[in-house]
Formats: C-alpha cells, sequence, structure tokens
C-alpha cells in the first residue's frame, strides 16, 4: 500500500549549539582559505542534465546532493556555476546541531547561505520542518546524503523524505579533484591542493512522488545512490 511522508510533529525544541568567538574566527580564516585556494584551480564542469545552463524563468528549487567529503568546495562551486548564471537563486543547507555544526553553519552564512540545524541524531524533525519551510520560500537545498557520521557512500532515508515532502528534484553531485588531501576520518573528507584540476560532474535529477511505498522508497534510495556512484571518482 502507498503511504504518504508525514510532516514531522513539533515536539520539544532543541537549540543547537552556537560558536564561540574563536569559532567566529576560525569560520572567516576558512572562508579567506577557500576564497584563496579555489582562485588556483582548474575547474570543468560536467552537466548531464543541462541544469546550469537554464535561465532562471524555467528553473526550479532543487535538491543537491553531495557525499559529507566533498564539501570542501561546493559552496564556491555553487556561487560559480549556480548564482554568477541564476543569480536569484538562493541555497538553505543541513549542517550538524553540534558544536563542530556551529562552525560550519557560520561559514555557510559568510557565503550567504541559509543554515539549517540538524541531522538524523539531533533536532532531526525541527530540521527537516525548516528545511520544508525554506524548500516552500524558493529556495535550493543542499544535504549530504551520508552524514554526519556515515557510513561513507551509503544514501540514508532522510533525502528521500525531504524530496517527497518538498516534491522538488534531488539532483546528485560530485566533486571530483586530481590533487588532493583526505583526512583519517569516518568520510576521508578531501582537502584539495592548490592548482589541482577540479571536476563537478552534475547527474540527472530524480523525482520521488509523494506516494510510495516502502519498496518504492528504497527503490529510489538505491537509485539515488547509484547516481551519485556513478559520479564518483577517488583515483
Amino acid at each position: 500500500m502507498a503511504t504518504f511522508p508525514q510532516r514531522p510533529r513539533q515536539s520539544g525544541v532543541v537549540v543547537p549549539e552556537q560558536p564561540r568567538w574563536p569559532g567566529r574566527l576560525a569560520a572567516r580564516l576558512v572562508w579567506v582559505l577557500v576564497h584563496g585556494l579555489s582562485a588556483t584551480l582548474r575547474y570543468r564542469l560536467d552537466d548531464q542534465a543541462g541544469i546550469t545552463v537554464l535561465p532562471d524563468a524555467r528553473s526550479e528549487p532543487m535538491i543537491f546532493c553531495i557525499w559529507h567529503n566533498r564539501l570542501a568546495l561546493c559552496l564556491r562551486l555553487y556561487q560559480k556555476y549556480f548564482l554568477n548564471r541564476q543569480p536569484n537563486r538562493r541555497l538553505a543547507a543541513m549542517v550538524s546541531a553540534s558544536r563542530d555544526g556551529g562552525l560550519l553553519a557560520r561559514i555557510l552564512e559568510l557565503f550567504d547561505v541559509q543554515p539549517v540545524r540538524g541531522s538524523s541524531s539531533r533536532r532531526g524533525p525541527q530540521a527537516l520542518r525548516e528545511l520544508v519551510t525554506w524548500s516552500e520560500k524558493g529556495y535550493d537545498l543542499a544535504i549530504t546524503p551520508d552524514g554526519p557520521r556515515g557510513p561513507r557512500y551509503v544514501v540514508q532515508d532522510g533525502v528521500i523524505a525531504l524530496a517527497q515532502l518538498t516534491g522538488r528534484p534531488i539532483v546528485p553531485a560530485s566533486i571530483n579533484l586530481s590533487w588532493k588531501l583526505q583526512a583519517g576520518s569516518w568520510d576521508r573528507f578531501q582537502i584539495p591542493l592548490p592548482f589541482a584540476r577540479c571536476l563537478l560532474a552534475i547527474g540527472e535529477p530524480l523525482r520521488v512522488p509523494a506516494d510510495l511505498t516502502d519498496d518504492g522508497r528504497e527503490a529510489a534510495r538505491l537509485s539515488l545512490q547509484s547516481r551519485m556512484m556513478n559520479l564518483t571518482r577517488d583515483d
């Protein structure tokens, strides 16, 4: 039997942790470093669906999905390939409600991105409601489908539920670097090195009907995961 996703019910409000002044200073330094580093990179775009060349009149808000270990350049690339070509676009992105998430939220604000604080383990229902609200206001949404704790390269259910609730297409994307450092974290977070080649690969959007069965949602999850892996290069 088909089931429709329900908006998360209001429950006790969880206030996300906010960065103190050292965190705010660190966020500013990261912003400067990202801008400086990105100026040295050699970019290439593989837009399989032609999303970046759509005029504003034909473009609709989308849900952008990128793996957690490829976040380092995603805001600069959103500016370069979307905002510079479609200046009316706006973006809201989901980040953890933890203290580390507070640092990332401040970085998002410096890039004129609306942070939405939450994860599957903390403040998740509130964050999902907020994402739906920002989508209704015409914002693009950004989410790391394998974050914040993994497993790496495994799409979780949340993005499928978000697509059902908003009716927005999910756009899989990957940032592939020729030269990089990889952290020892669960996701092997990638840090670009100066003068690296940077490929932004964007796949065909995935639309998720609201009235899916459990089997249908699992099929959509696996389809998105397959599309993202087809865009991902780790060599």
